[in-house]
C-alpha cells in the first residue's frame, strides 16, 4: 500500500492518478477528501498531518508514504508511519532548503526528522510550480489581466506532473533512497512570458501588470507566514545563480527532459478561459 498525504493537492492529486494507473493500491489522505477527490476504487482516509495520533488508520498497511511538510511535529507523523509499518518516506520539501535555509526552516525540519527516522528516504525539493499561475485564474477570466512582480526575472518553474512521476519513481522503483533531488523545469521562464503562454494556450492577449515589491508583499502576507513571504520574493526578484538554473533531476530520474510551461497552459487552459 502506498499513502498519499495531501492527495486533492497538484502533486497529490496527480501522484494518486499515477500510482493507480499502475495498478498500485493507494491511500489517498487529506483533511477533507471524498471519492470524487480521486479515481473509482482509491481508498480515502480524511486526517490532518497536523495531528499525528489519529493517523494510524491512513497509515495501516501501508509499506511507503509520500508526505508534505504540514504541521510542526515530523517526528510524530514519521513514528506513527513506522509504528503502521512504513518502511520507505518520499518528501516533498522546497529548493528553499538548500538555498535560502534561514527562510526555509520548516521545510528543513522535516528534512531532518525524515533523514533521522531510519526509513528509506527521499527528498524532493521542488523549485516553483507552473500552478502558482493559478493565482492569475480569476483576473485572467474577468478582464485577461495577469499581475507579478519582478516581470523579467526568469526562473524555471515545474510542472506538477513532473514533480508528481520522480515522487511515483521513488515510492516504488530502486536506487532513490537516500538521494535529494531538486525538481526544476526545462528552462527559465519570466511572469511576462508565462503570461504571454497563458495568452497563447487561450489565443486571446492576456495583459501583464508589474506589481510593485510592495504590492506582492501585502497580497502573499495575506495567506502565507512572513518569513516565507520574504524568502520568496528574494528567490523571484534577486534569485540566485542556483535558482536560475534548470536542473538535471527530472531528466535523470524520468529518461527525459521537464514539460514546459507552455505545455502545461495549453493543457489547463480550462482553468483561464
Amino acid at each position: 500500500m502506498y499513502v498519499v498525504t495531501g492527495a486533492t493537492g497538484n502533486v497529490g492529486r496527480a501522484l494518486v492518478r499515477r500510482l493507480d494507473d499502475a495498478a498500485l493500491p493507494v491511500t489517498a489522505v487529506a483533511r477533507r477528501i471524498t471519492g470524487a477527490d480521486v479515481p473509482e476504487g482509491v481508498r480515502t482516509v480524511a486526517a490532518d498531518l497536523a495531528e499525528p495520533a489519529g493517523l494510524g488508520p491512513a497509515f495501516d498497511g501501508a509499506e511507503a508514504l509520500f508526505l508534505l511538510v504540514a504541521g510542526e511535529d515530523p517526528h510524530g507523523v514519521l513514528g506513527a508511519a513506522k509504528t503502521a509499518g512504513v518502511r520507505r518516506v518520499v518528501l516533498l520539501s522546497s529548493q528553499g532548503v538548500g538555498t535560502r535555509p534561514q527562510a526555509y526552516e520548516h521545510p528543513a525540519r522535516f528534512e531532518r526528522a525524515v533523514r533521522e527516522s531510519g526509513l528509506d528516504w527521499t527528498v524532493l525539493r521542488s523549485g516553483g510550480m507552473a500552478t502558482n499561475a493559478f493565482a492569475w485564474a480569476g483576473s485572467v477570466r474577468a478582464r485577461r489581466e495577469a499581475a507579478a512582480p519582478f516581470g523579467d526575472v526568469g526562473l524555471p518553474f515545474v510542472d506538477p506532473d513532473d514533480v508528481a512521476a520522480v515522487a511515483a519513481a521513488a515510492l516504488h522503483g530502486e536506487g532513490h533512497a537516500g538521494a535529494t533531488y531538486t525538481l526544476t523545469g526545462p528552462a527559465a521562464t519570466t511572469p511576462r512570458e508565462r503570461a504571454a503562454a497563458i495568452a497563447a494556450a487561450l489565443g486571446e492577449p492576456v495583459r501583464f501588470t508589474e506589481q510593485t515589491r510592495e504590492e506582492a508583499h501585502t497580497q502573499m502576507a495575506a495567506f502565507i507566514p512572513l518569513p516565507v513571504v520574504e524568502g520568496t520574493l528574494a528567490i523571484l526578484g534577486e534569485p540566485t545563480e542556483e535558482e536560475r538554473r534548470a536542473g538535471p533531476d527530472v531528466e535523470r530520474v524520468l529518461g527525459r527532459a521537464p514539460g514546459t510551461f507552455a505545455g502545461w497552459a495549453r493543457r489547463n487552459a480550462a482553468a483561464f478561459r
